[in-house]
């Protein structure tokens, strides 16, 4: 990793962390069942992409999720050397807010979702997580290659990416609790351990798979600047 960006991938960590804190807690602590209770979680992930936006999005971009950051390097909008630290800080700050929801589960003796808020297939299988992870993923780096394609749309940018990352959530909560994010996954699962760690493979996979689609799509609809 390049040393003399150590602060942008500070930021990717930092940023991955209260994402995966705030989204998978507000699960831990409200359960995803109840009607309340899932559109709460949906607006947890959604207002942490809109708030870490505005504070390291002039930072590092504000990718905080490895599918956003290979969509970027396929994008040739990020190097390869950026990829790979972008994707160990993401990791870093996603185990470290797992860990702290074990913490948090045990302290608060419950734990709403039965696995720190990791996804999981019992409700579609491995092909529908698959197709479920790759659409919703594909929707919401579509979304953002086109919100991040100008500089006027810098003002509103995180709110509309905030947004889009809640109603993937509203539609995939149900389905597999919700990925788009392998980092997001891995942190939880690692200490949820079980079928989520088993499982866990499938909701890194399949946001790559739908993010690579997302940049083929977007490519194909925007003019050619030659």
């Amino acid at each position: 990793m390049n040393k003399g960006k150590l602060h942008v991938y500070a930021a990717e960590a930092i940023g991955t962390f209260i994402l995966t804190f705030m989204g998978c807690g507000a699960a831990v602590v409200l359960g995803t069942n109840a009607a309340g209770g899932h559109l709460a979680v949906a607006l947890a992930f959604g207002l942490s992409i809109v708030a870490t936006a505005y504070v390291i999005g002039n930072i590092s971009g504000c990718h905080i999720n490895p599918a956003v950051s290979f969509a970027m390097w396929l994008h040739k909008k990020l190097s390869s050397e950026d990829l790979i630290g972008y994707v160990v800080a993401q990791v870093v700050g996603a185990i470290i807010a797992g860990a702290l929801l074990r913490t948090l589960a045990n302290v608060l003796g419950q734990d709403l979702t039965g696995g720190l808020g990791s996804n999981g297939i019992a409700n579609v299988g491995v092909g529908g997580a698959f197709f479920v992870e790759i659409i919703l993923t594909f929707i919401f780096l579509f979304t953002i290659l086109g919100v991040t394609s100008s500089d006027k749309f810098g003002g509103v940018a995180g709110i509309v990416i905030g947004l889009t990352l809640a109603f993937v959530h509203i539609v995939g909560i149900p389905l597999t609790g919700t990925s788009v994010n392998p980092a997001r996954s891995l942190g939880p699962a690692l200490f949820a351990g079980g079928k989520a760690l088993a499982d866990v493979w499938i909701f890194i996979a399949a946001p790559l798979i739908g993010a690579a689609l997302a940049v083929i799509a977007y490519r194909a609809v925007t003019p050619s600047k030659e």
